[in-house]
């Protein structure tokens, strides 16, 4: 290509103050985020590139390296100025149609040939990719590092909080608000990050990756498909006050994998689960005494224990158990009664604590009937 005529320079020489303060007013006028920007904040980056452009000319359109760096200084400022990408683009976009359509009109004015004016056009074109593409890379290298670091604080804010340390000012948390604490065996960062979303856009909170696990600080519970990971959401407290809730609802989360749960669930709701899975002993004592009578190599044995299991899971109520079980009603009746014949129960009416310990029996004589 034919090198640049030396009057396209001078065209765009960056001195000239009105080709500077129209590439500025073209910026901040297309773009509303650029123009809310402070007009020396915006001038002091077109100027760099302009000049940059300018020198790149007598070079036969190469990018400078300086103008390379001004470029890439352009995108990280704007990302840590919260503007937009599309923002950035479009006003820079403008800019430079500003500075193309100057570029023709004077060379018109002075006389320089239309194929001079092309080869500048596509000189300069080039070179406004070039800088596009550092931009770009720049501004979203700028939001990783920024994502990161923000992401990064909101962790060290929960295990803080976690773990009972003084935290007088937990911003962006409210220290008089109340939040509820959820946690999960969740451990993938990606999938961490697709939670993050659900588990905070009901009302202000944070989430992050604490011991190796997904928690978070929530003002309202989202509402998450039953497949979800499964989840255990403490009563709402302040946040001086999570820490004493975080072991024991880490000992809820393990009672409620055991037992194949999955989605949100409330602390409260699994009370007698997680006591049940923290004393396997007594588990083992309620089983040995109420079921002393089924032998675990039995098929049939299993499937009463499975059926009074399933009747007590449902109110102590047929119809239920039997859609649970996939069976008809009468077969829910037939195995309860040949399962009180063989143990004594579970009783038609029974007291509470009666309920609770042929509940947890059967729990645990089917699991160690089961390995």
């Amino acid at each position: 290509m034919e090198e640049p005529d030396p009057r396209l320079r001078l065209l765009l020489a960056a001195a000239d103050p009105g080709l500077l303060d129209g590439t500025v007013r073209a910026a901040r006028a297309r773009s509303t985020q650029v123009g809310e920007l402070p007009e020396a904040e915006v001038r002091r980056h077109v100027r760099a590139l302009v000049e940059g452009v300018v020198a790149s000319l007598a070079t036969g359109g190469e990018p400078d390296p300086a103008v390379l760096e001004a470029a890439g200084r352009l995108g990280s400022d704007r990302a840590r100025q919260g503007v937009p990408v599309a923002a950035l683009l479009d006003g820079f976009q403008a800019g430079r149609e500003y500075l193309l359509r100057r570029l023709i009109g004077e060379g018109r004015r002075r006389g320089v040939s239309d194929g001079v004016l092309l080869d500048g056009l596509t000189t300069i074109d080039g070179m406004t990719t070039a800088l596009v593409h550092r931009m770009v890379h720049a501004h979203r290298t700028a939001e990783l590092e920024m994502a990161q670091t923000t992401r990064e604080s909101h962790a060290q804010l929960l295990r803080r909080l976690l773990h009972g340390e003084p935290t007088p000012r937990p911003a962006p948390l409210e220290p008089a608000t109340a939040y509820h604490f959820v946690v999960s065996d969740v451990s993938d960062p990606a999938v961490a990050s697709r939670l993050e979303g659900p588990l905070t856009e009901a009302g202000r909170g944070l989430a992050a990756l604490v011991d190796g696990r997904m928690v978070a600080l929530v003002a309202r519970l989202p509402d998450l498909p039953a497949d979800a990971p499964l989840m255990v959401a403490a009563p709402p407290r302040r946040p001086a006050e999570v820490a004493p809730l975080y072991s024991l609802a880490r000992r809820a989360l393990a009672a409620g994998a055991h037992a194949g749960l999955r989605g949100l669930r409330h602390l409260g709701d699994l009370a007698l689960l997680t006591a049940a899975d923290g004393e396997p002993e007594l588990g083992r004592l309620l089983a040995g005494s109420l079921l002393g009578a089924l032998d675990p190599d039995d098929p049939f044995h299993r499937e009463l224990a499975e059926t009074a299991l399933a009747y007590l899971d449902h109110g102590s109520r047929i119809d239920p158990a039997a859609a649970a079980l996939h069976v008809h009603g009468n077969t829910v009746k037939y195995r309860l009664r040949r399962l009180r014949d063989l143990t004594g129960g579970p009783p038609a009416t029974a007291s509470v604590a009666d309920t609770a310990h042929w509940w947890w029996a059967l729990r645990t004589w089917l699991s160690i009937s089961s390995r």
